[in-house]
């Protein structure tokens, strides 16, 4: 009989073509602290969780390939048999809770052990500290099921082998949307022949202060928006003020930096309502009095950022796009069912939770993909002479188009909203100067709290 932890050439396969997809589902896939994951001996994978199973792909895709990595999700999504067969298949094994009733929380014990085994036999389980999801960028209370088996597996084991719990912080640069950088940022390991000693005195003690640590190193690896009142000001903020901030700190724009300058906000953002709650209260009236002119008249934080570019030089950059125009018209057409019908198949499921979105659609895009790019190349072989060997370029092409329609999209875009700006600033001057005062008073209170 097999067990959850054999890897199969079956698994092997399609977590190479999985692995594949999930890194080009993101702008860009970058992996921080990639010498801390052991190579060899019993692992306990800790991330934040905020986005469904694409969390889980986070992590599985930057494992090791001898290691088999198994996850707990919650039970509810293993009701239907073809559903939790093919979970089980790519290692995800069900945790019951109280809300699925007092019934079934003593399949636990039967959970519990397997992933006891999994770790005696040298492979990895990936276990969600939180014990929940939520959209909130900020470390929510940690739940003892992981320290549970981590102390259980390293009394099994002994002094052969050492536990190890590597925390992981994963940002995204949108929960629901694609194209945009994903950072899995993995911390170093806690070891927990260090805290067996004391557990054996007491394990209560014992399990706080791993705890403890975990919490600290979660909130060191993620953005921690550690607010209950704030919050929304909180993220409104670090958007707002991330390219001013990146520049005082002297970083380089790019994604790691950005995210790093709106971690340093965070922090400043935590210690100013703690420090001073009135200032706290006029910066967060300011934002969302700036956030209602920038709905109202449809403006985005990028604009207040980019250079102050002419209308006539702007235009003169779309005229420049032209000559692109063909590639961008191929790679819609090549593009528009394998993008678009994930995403009306998710709504037509009505899922109202928006952590599922993305989960949703990249696991509907892994069939839709290659479906429609092999249907495409066959329409293509029957209307055209073209040699059947040609399909090995032409089905990767028509991605490979898509992505650079997608950018092209998003360059006209981010012009068109420039222009956009620059008409508002012309024709609403009042309107502007206010909004440029809320800004910068917002600016100011961010870079002068320390």
């Amino acid at each position: 009989m097999s067990e959850i932890y054999d890897l199969p050439l079956s698994y092997r396969l399609i977590k190479k073509y999985v692995t594949g997809v999930f890194k080009r589902f993101y702008s860009e896939h970058i992996v921080l602290g990639k010498e801390n994951i052991p190579q060899n001996g019993p692992v306990l994978f800790a991330p934040n969780h905020l986005n469904a199973l694409m969390d889980a792909l986070a992590v599985s895709s930057v494992t090791p390939d001898h290691y088999a990595t198994v996850f707990l999700a919650r039970s509810d999504m293993f009701r239907k048999k073809m559903i939790a067969d093919l979970l089980t298949f790519v290692k995800i094994m069900p945790a019951f809770r109280i809300r699925d009733g007092y019934a079934t929380l003593g399949k636990n014990a039967e959970i519990f052990e397997k992933c006891i085994e999994v770790l005696e036999h040298d492979n990895a389980m990936c276990i969600m500290p939180e014990g929940n999801q939520e959209l909130e960028r900020k470390l929510r209370p940690l739940v003892k099921g992981i320290f549970r088996v981590a102390f259980s597996a390293q009394e099994r084991l002994g002094s052969s082998r050492d536990v190890k719990i590597i925390p992981v912080g994963i940002d995204m640069g949108d929960l629901e949307k694609s194209n945009t950088p994903i950072i899995i940022n993995f911390g170093e390991p806690i070891s927990i022949t260090g805290y067996m000693t004391e557990y054996r005195e007491n394990p209560v003690t014992a399990t706080n202060n791993i705890k403890n640590e975990l919490k600290i190193r979660l909130e060191n690896l993620t953005l921690n928006l550690n607010s209950e009142q704030y919050y929304n000001e909180f993220e409104s903020i670090t958007w707002l003020t991330n390219i001013a901030v990146l520049q005082e700190l002297g970083l380089a724009d790019n994604a790691v930096n950005r995210f790093r300058a709106r971690q340093e906000i965070a922090g400043r953002l935590v210690a100013l309502e703690k420090e001073n709650p009135n200032a706290m209260e006029m910066v967060a009236s300011a934002v969302n009095r700036l956030s209602e002119i920038k709905k109202r008249y449809r403006l985005h934080d990028r604009n207040f950022d980019m250079e102050n570019h002419t209308t006539s030089k702007i235009s003169g950059c779309l005229l420049l796009l032209l000559p692109t125009l063909p590639v961008f018209v191929v790679g819609l057409i090549l593009n528009f069912l394998p993008f678009f019908v994930p995403v009306f198949i998710r709504k037509k499921m009505n899922v109202e939770f928006t952590g599922f979105y993305s989960s949703l659609q990249f696991g509907t895009g892994l069939i839709t993909f290659p479906v429609f790019y092999a249907l495409q190349a066959g329409l293509l072989l029957v209307i055209t002479s073209l040699p059947w060997w040609s399909m090995i370029f032409f089905i990767p092409l028509q991605f490979i188009l898509g992505k650079w329609a997608l950018k092209i999209y998003k360059k006209c875009r981010k012009l068109i909203g420039q222009l956009h700006f620059n008409t508002f600033r012309e024709n609403n001057k009042a309107v502007y100067e206010e909004a440029t005062e809320l800004r910068n008073k917002i600016l100011k209170t961010v870079s002068t709290t320390k």
